[in-house]
């Protein structure tokens, strides 16, 4: 096994005025054995970037390097990566087993050592029983399970993903993830996971890269990103329901935004323009005054509920615990927010100040 490195790597497609570029001087290292998750919203240059690990991609600038080896100018069959992609692209003709072989028997491994691994594998992903069955016969998550075993038998220093459940229904997903957890456990091969989908990016990630328009925004735990985004598209972008920005002017101990003036717990890092950042949790109605909340409706979500209304001009959503009486429609209610809780950021460029 190895770690992966990202040295200021770029990619542009074209040359001259007509360039495009599309990744900008991302700097990252995975560690040995570790599991990454890269996460952002479609065209942010995450599939490109894995690709580029996989050597399906030119690299325009920078290097990437796989262990001790730069890999820039390596062909992808010499890269010792096996990579699971969104489209299971099983042989419809052969059997699981045979699918799952197929790799090991154009390297012309032993028939022996082919048997042992991929009866190996199957065991791992709980499909021993399956090992005869055609792929027309298979669910969803069977198949994807076997595209994921044939990727195991290869025994590769770095496994890629491509947006491997983005075909499979919610309730298979979240049984998926719990399997390439458990996979990753057991086999503990540095890993890149590609997806759109931050609920998939929180609970499979041990650290994970937030990319925005070809920019690397943030690396570190999901802990990290959810607890003190770097800039204002992470923080927009990570939660369900997203982080609460509202822009406006700090002055003192208040803060101004649409006519209405908010008094703070504590002093902003700075006074003029600035995006206040609140998470929708970290709000609560409290019967001293506090922030106007004007109410528009709530959602009842089973254990919580989600309550939309407007501070100042600027929307907002708060939730609150199912069990809770939900404030009526029309109504104005006082929100109260520990300052620990505030998020600051530069209202130009969005990066984070406090």
């Amino acid at each position: 096994m190895a770690g992966i490195r990202f040295i200021n790597v770029s990619k542009q497609y074209g040359s001259g005025s007509a360039a495009v570029k599309v990744i900008h001087g991302v700097d990252a290292e995975v560690h040995h054995g570790e599991f990454v998750v890269i996460v952002g919203p479609s065209g942010c240059g995450k599939s490109t970037l894995l690709r580029m690990v996989a050597g399906l991609e030119a690299i325009t600038g920078g290097e990437i390097a796989i262990g001790e080896r730069v890999v820039n100018r390596v062909d992808p069959a010499d890269r010792d990566i096996a990579m699971v992609f969104q489209n299971y692209a099983l042989y419809p003709h052969f059997n699981v087993f045979d699918n799952m072989a197929y790799g090991l028997r154009i390297r012309k491994l032993p028939p022996a050592e082919v048997k042992a691994r991929v009866e190996k594998a199957a065991a791992t992903l709980e499909l021993s029983h399956l090992l005869q069955r055609k792929p027309r016969q298979l669910s969803g998550g069977q198949r994807q399970r076997v595209a994921m075993g044939r990727a195991i038998v290869r025994q590769p220093q770095v496994f890629l993903f491509d947006e491997p459940l983005s075909n499979l229904d919610a309730k298979l997903r979240a049984q998926t993830r719990v399997e390439i957890r458990k996979l990753h456990a057991e086999l503990g091969i540095t890993s890149l996971f590609v997806t759109h989908d931050q609920v998939e990016a929180m609970t499979l990630a041990q650290r994970m890269m937030v990319m925005n328009a070809g920019l690397m925004e943030q690396f570190g735990s999901p802990e990290e990103v959810y607890a003190r985004p770097a800039t204002t598209f992470v923080a927009g972008f990570i939660g369900s329901p997203p982080m609460n920005l509202l822009a406006g002017r700090a002055e003192g101990r208040f803060f101004h935004i649409g006519g209405e003036r908010l008094a703070l717990p504590a002093a902003a890092p700075r006074e003029g323009a600035l995006t206040l950042g609140v998470r929708p949790e970290h709000a609560h109605i409290g019967s001293a005054a506090g922030w106007p909340l004007r109410v528009e409706l709530g959602e009842m979500l089973g254990a919580e509920r989600l309550v939309y209304g407007r501070l100042g001009d600027a929307a907002f959503t708060l939730r609150i615990a199912g069990t809770d009486i939900p404030p009526a429609s029309g109504s104005t209610v006082q929100m109260v927010v520990a300052p620990e809780h505030l998020h600051w950021f530069d209202a130009p460029g969005g990066k984070r100040v406090g």
